[in-house]
């Protein structure tokens, strides 16, 4: 506390104001209250959906904030796109754009608000907008920069009003640019990965055009469902779904991400829902020429969505001239319900799911035991109820201590209803991991591979697990491929890389590497644990001090106990090493 009732803190500041209020308020005042409240509404789940919060939305302006500059500026993105849609159904006139900026800065917080210099210059970036886009502060950039597959343009140093030194700002383009050089593709030298000898693919996520943010899961599950089935052939390079979702709202161009992912092939779509019916608007594109291999429009009833999904499949496959094992081909194909309902709630369970917070978590479960109640045989929801189980024990969300038993049993339940279900044995490897038995864990992690040859986390869940068995010599090749499946990689992976160095005792190498997790990552508290064993161990004890402190600070209930319990060190005398050097550091 920096005096009574008061303290700081560092966070990511969002502002947004309404451009040309004041005219849309004169022209009619009660149809402006009638949209201003409605896109708040959509502004406020979507800041809820991107672990924000509003602080305060007075008048025309609306105040959030986030722990996450990433976070704040995805949502950003979001806001604008959903936004645009809602406006195209308006008269001209009577569209209400809002301009948006973010900084991320040192701010007061007294009880629910915030005040201070992070909030001002905020305020200030917010102002260089134009309406429907977006500006950065350059501490923001700072944080984004290499995170998120946005365009950023420098706009210069800004004099704003009340702070004392000039502000960088950039914008984030809502706009494809156009490129100076009439080209048709991305030139070699620019990619930032070689092209695969493999037919490389990134599927884009699909656009929603039903003009409803609430289809955003429909929209996400069809692409994620795709991205699926195309990397369960061999004959395939595949780039994650974490890599090209960071694309979702954004107008790119095919070459800017056949560069940034190292891919030769983009694919884009759309999907409109309404009522019983689907539309699915798809064209494939050759980024290296700039060609369009075909475009193709499915306009089908909603009982049909399961044929489209695998006509699309194959006409991809066909279209790389992909050599296809036949036992690739019946997995890619098998389908585990023809229950549309229970496919939608199926859907709804894995978008919730990947939001990663405590409230999407519990939202997910009810989702997937909708499906199971709708169809008991349905082995993807049982493996996702298994995952928000496993996910509420992992991130100590729950105290059930049956939480885990819940996960083992969903697991092996979906296994044998489908005993192809990646993501069944995904998770029954991590079950297997925490229970200390390490060999079943590899073993399920190696059939994930062979089962689905593209799946970047399986390598990097194999090599975490080789690190906690004792061969972390093997984990490193693995992590590299991970990284190329995934470009825009999670923290996770630097953290296994430097997880990996740590074990063979190469410790300026297993350092870099966790300092680069926690430039992304600063509450991580595996890095701040392996940083404050590697100092400990280098007599750097002060350095380990801080760690353990932040490690604390994160998590009070922390102790040498917990970790005798959860840890998953093979080998006892490992944990030995790691715990006293932690004692020393201050762990109790």
């Amino acid at each position: 506390m920096t005096e009574e009732g008061f303290r700081r803190k560092l966070t990511a500041i969002l502002c947004a104001d309404v451009k040309g209020y004041s005219r849309l308020m004169g022209e009619d005042e009660a149809a402006t209250v009638r949209t201003i409240t409605a896109y708040r509404e959509v502004m406020a789940v979507l800041i809820q959906q991107h672990r924000g919060r509003v602080v305060d939305s007075p008048g025309d302006n609306l105040l959030a904030e986030f722990s996450s500059v990433v976070d704040a500026a995805q949502c950003a993105v979001e806001i604008q796109q959903v936004l645009k849609a809602k406006n195209s159904e308006l008269p001209e006139n009577r569209r209400m754009e809002f301009r948006i900026g973010i900084n991320l800065g040192d701010v007061i917080e007294e009880g629910e608000r915030i005040y201070g210099d992070g909030v001002n210059i905020a305020a200030r970036v917010e102002g260089l907008a134009e309406g429907g886009g977006i500006c950065i502060s350059g501490s923001a950039y700072e944080q984004i920069e290499n995170k998120l597959a946005l365009g950023y343009e420098y706009i210069g140093e800004h004099s704003v009003k009340n702070i004392a030194k000039p502000v960088r700002v950039y914008r984030i383009p809502m706009e494809p640019r156009v490129s100076r050089e009439k080209r048709a593709g991305p030139r070699q030298w620019k990619m930032a990965f070689p092209l695969p000898e493999k037919p490389s693919i990134a599927v884009l996520p699909f656009v929603n055009m039903s003009g409803d943010p609430e289809q955003e899961y429909f929209s996400d599950g069809l692409t994620e469902d795709l991205i699926t089935d195309l990397s369960r052939f061999s004959g395939m390079f595949v780039i994650s779904r974490n890599s090209v979702f960071l694309y979702k709202g954004r107008a790119v161009k095919p070459e800017q991400v056949s560069e940034e992912l190292g891919v030769r092939y983009v694919l884009e779509g759309s999907v409109r829902k309404s009522g019983d019916r689907v539309r699915v608007t798809t064209q494939l594109i050759d980024a290296t020429t700039g060609g369009h291999l075909w475009a193709e429009r499915y306009d089908r009833e909603m009982k049909d969505i399961f044929t489209v999904q695998d006509e699309l499949t194959q006409q991809i496959v066909a279209a790389l001239n992909v050599k296809v094992r036949k036992v690739e081909q019946e997995r890619a194909f098998r389908k585990d319900t023809a229950n549309l309902n229970a496919f939608d709630y199926n859907l709804r369970g894995w978008w919730y799911y990947h939001r990663f917070t405590k409230e999407t978590n519990d939202k997910a479960r009810l989702m997937f035991e909708r499906a199971i109640e709708l169809e008991p045989e349905f082995a993807s929801a049982c493996a996702g109820l298994g995952f928000a189980y496993y996910e509420q024990w992992a991130r100590q969300w729950s105290q059930d201590p049956q939480s885990l038993e819940r996960a083992f049993e969903l697991a092996k339940r979906a296994m044998a209803l489908d005993d192809s279900l990646v993501a069944a044995y995904t998770l029954l490897s991590h079950l297997y991991l925490w229970r200390k038995q390490h060999a079943q864990a590899i073993a399920e992690q190696e059939r994930v591979i062979v089962l689905d040859p593209n799946n970047a986390d399986s390598y990097a869940d194999l090599a975490e697990t080789l690190v906690w068995a004792g061969r972390p010599e093997e984990a490193l090749g693995l992590v590299e491929k991970a990284m190329r499946l995934n470009p825009h990689y999670p923290v996770n992976y630097l953290w296994t890389l430097g997880f990996a160095y740590f074990a063979m005792e190469r410790y300026e190498e297993a350092i870099a590497a966790q300092k680069r997790a926690l430039a992304r990552s600063p509450d991580h508290l595996g890095v701040h644990l392996v940083l404050a064993f590697i100092y400990s161990e280098l007599g750097r004890e002060e350095e380990a001090r801080t760690h353990v402190a932040e490690a604390l600070r994160k998590n009070p209930q922390l102790s040498l106990e917990v970790f005798r319990q959860r840890l998953p060190f093979k080998d006892p005398g490992i944990f030995e090493r790691f715990g006293d050097a932690l004692r020393k550091a201050g762990l109790k």
